[in-house]
């Protein structure tokens, strides 16, 4: 299988609480910007913030694992060190969880720890980490 960079380019009502978001508070890398738009390292993937007057409302369409879920929402798969780091990342900034870290699919196939967050621009990110990398697919 070969490896690919992921790129998502998505919308924010203004750059300044996205790059104190996604930089400061992440530790996400800055790449290329101008005054509407701005890369981001995202965990090794390319996220794209795009000014936009136009914020699209939460959608909680999606069921899994009996907890409602935002449609859509982007995120990334980290190791356990990584989502301890940004979960205290986030508790130390005072952002809120709208869905707090908890294992999904407990003892079986699958297992992981997930947390759901909203960034500035109210856009949904999940964070996961498996328990057996190996069942990320299966």
């Amino acid at each position: 299988m070969t490896s690919s960079i992921f790129h998502y380019a998505f919308t924010v009502k203004d750059i300044e609480s996205t790059i104190v978001f996604y930089h400061t508070i992440l530790g996400c890398s800055i790449g290329r910007s101008t005054a509407s738009w701005v890369d981001f390292d995202f965990f090794g993937h390319q996220a794209s913030a795009h000014l936009s007057d136009n914020i699209p409302p939460l959608d909680y369409c999606g069921s899994v694992d009996g907890v409602q879920v935002p449609i859509p929402h982007f995120g990334c798969i980290i190791s356990r060190d990584e989502f301890t780091r940004i979960k205290q990342q986030l508790e130390t900034h005072n952002i809120p969880f709208i869905i707090p870290p908890q294992i999904r699919y407990k003892g079986k196939k699958g297992e992981q720890l997930t947390m759901f967050l909203l960034d500035p621009s109210n856009n949904p990110i999940e964070f996961k980490s498996f328990t057996n990398q190996h069942e990320i697919f299966s």
